[in-house]
């Protein structure tokens, strides 16, 4: 990442470290501490403080706000990991592996409770529209995690629907991001609804991405186990196309792989992978990502305000569409 945004990620990261969440019971406080300290791109937070410089200066006055951001994201990656079963996390032991789902969830919901403290810290007259702001966001989070799982159980899911789905369940948080600061920052009501479309439109790009590095990233990079999401045959955009696009021989090897209950790991997912890069399914993502990134670039460049102040946003809009972990 640029150096241009090492101050707010070390002012971020000092104020995570310094925030008193909590002593006693240590098994409730430490696994919140765990995962707020595995670092993570911390880009959600990083977006409200970029959003909150297009109007004003003093950037480190949100970092509250900002955090809370940050502490919900991970509350919800918390609980995710569980539904997912996921065993690793940035590299390392998810919580629910290190100590046990029932402190995960529990820990999960103290932190959902931390973030709300922390959005108090904002103007009392911006309060009620930022709980409402928040609110929205939240359950839309939820409604997006609650149709990925339902997708578990139908073997007819759509691209249309999956965009969708990824819309909820990581995109708006990006939006809801970029509103927040602008709203801090008092921009008027159209710059705030175009940030939240920049951030919506590169949340979507920004999964796309990550379900194309679950497939074709650097282990050791990618800090999470590579090719997760084929071996738990979850429908991803790559998924998705490949069964629409596959036919013949291709398509009954590929619902095979899918359907098998017992099977070496590694050799699934080099199989499919295979499969994948037949059928051009990197390609066809990849053009995907682009038209997702392009419609947040357009977006960025109609809010009526210098392109220098505007500049670092689309830097790190780049950094994100770039990336290679």
């Amino acid at each position: 990442m640029s150096n241009t945004f090492q101050p707010y990620l070390a002012k971020l990261g000092e104020a995570i470290e310094n925030e008193p969440f909590g002593q006693h019971p240590k098994e409730l406080y430490e696994p919140i501490r765990y995962i707020l300290k595995l670092g993570g791109k911390r880009l959600r937070p990083m977006l409200a403080l970029l959003a909150y410089q297009l109007g004003k200066d003093d950037w480190e006055s949100i970092l509250k706000p900002a955090m809370a951001v940050e502490v919900f994201h991970n509350f919800t990656l918390m609980h995710d990991d569980i539904m997912d079963e996921a065993p690793i996390r940035r590299g390392q032991p998810t919580v629910h592996k290190r100590w046990d789902e029932n402190i995960a969830i529990l820990s999960g919901d103290a932190m959902l409770v931390k973030a709300y403290d922390l959005l108090l810290d904002v103007e009392p007259k911006l309060l009620p529209a930022i709980i409402h702001m928040f609110n929205k966001c939240a359950v839309e989070v939820c409604e997006g995690q609650q149709i990925d799982m339902n997708f578990e159980r139908r073997s007819d899911v759509t691209v249309e629907e999956y965009l969708e789905m990824i819309r909820l369940k990581t995109a708006v948080l990006l939006g809801m991001s970029l509103r927040l600061g602008g709203t801090l920052a008092g921009l008027p009501q159209k710059d705030t609804e175009l940030l939240c479309t920049f951030g919506e439109k590169i949340g979507v790009g920004f999964q796309l991405k990550d379900d194309l590095l679950d497939v074709f990233s650097d282990k050791k990079k990618f800090g999470k186990q590579v090719g997760g999401d084929i071996i738990a045959n979850k429908k991803t955009f790559l998924l998705i196309n490949a069964l629409k696009i596959a036919e013949g021989e291709t398509a009954r090897i590929l619902t095979d792989w899918i359907a098998k209950k017992d099977f070496d790991k590694e050799q699934k997912v080099k199989a499919v992978t295979a499969i994948y890069e037949q059928l051009a399914i990197r390609q066809l993502t990849d053009k995907v990502i682009q038209d997702y990134f392009d419609q947040g670039y357009q977006a960025l460049a109609s809010i009526d305000i210098p392109d220098s102040r505007k500049a670092p946003l689309k830097e790190f809009a780049d950094y994100l569409y770039h990336r290679d972990k």
